[in-house]
């Protein structure tokens, strides 16, 4: 019987691991972030420790990891995830976020997560789109590094604006009331997946109630950060 080899996302040739989504070589050629700091994800000087920003007004999250900026051939295969229905791209895309994952546990500057949840769509936006692609990423990550995932743990129970749309101060307000946190999380070291993180408004909100009901730790991991 004759087996279709999975091919790269980006360059087309055949996969020796059909599951990787991404060839090694395209992997490797994915621009690099600049030098960021590790609690913001915004560039700066040094990644050891918080930036100025960040020490003078603290997210209301501990740490932020991403895979790059928001640039081509990432941002397309994001750009195609969220709104073209290409939802088949979601493991190879999170396997990105888990190389980053990884490279920081060889650091040593890893925490590992007792529950992973990620950015959720109010329920009429979910049901328009048919999936939320922030899900789609951090169902994999849970799995492959065996933490808990929690699909109804955050809940976006007012309809929103599209960020995207909107300025900072736009998108700060636009989010007061729209998430939801009901189960109890003390002690708990938590991680908020999303795609895309630009003003950080959305994780920021999130992380905001998520501390409200006793989580010990918040990581943000996302695919890109707007830099």
């Amino acid at each position: 019987m004759l087996t279709i080899p999975g091919l790269c996302w980006l360059c087309r040739m055949p996969l020796a691991c059909p599951a990787w989504g991404i060839c090694s070589r395209c992997t490797a050629a994915m621009p690099v972030a600049p030098p960021c700091c590790p609690c913001c994800g915004l560039p700066a000087m040094w990644t050891a420790s918080p930036c100025g920003r960040c020490l003078l007004n603290p997210p209301s999250w501990d740490r932020l990891l991403l895979v790059t900026d928001y640039q081509p051939p990432l941002s397309k295969l994001v750009h195609r995830l969220k709104f073209a229905g290409a939802t088949a791209l979601a493991p190879a895309l999170a396997r990105l976020i888990l190389l980053k994952v990884l490279d920081s546990r060889r650091r040593g500057d890893y925490f590992r997560p007792d529950v992973i949840v990620s950015a959720p769509l109010h329920a009429r936006r979910a049901w328009r789109r048919g999936y939320n692609q922030s899900a789609l990423l951090a169902i994999p990550l849970a799995r492959w590094l065996n933490c808990e995932y929690q699909p109804t743990a955050v809940r976006r129970v007012r309809p929103t604006a599209t960020q995207h749309q909107l300025t900072a101060r736009q998108r700060r307000g636009n989010l007061k009331g729209a998430f939801r946190v009901d189960i109890p999380l003390a002690g708990r070291h938590m991680v908020i997946v999303d795609d895309v993180v630009t003003t950080g408004s959305t994780v920021a909100e999130i992380a905001r109630l998520l501390k409200k009901q006793g989580a010990a730790t918040i990581q943000v991991w996302c695919l890109c950060r707007t830099l």
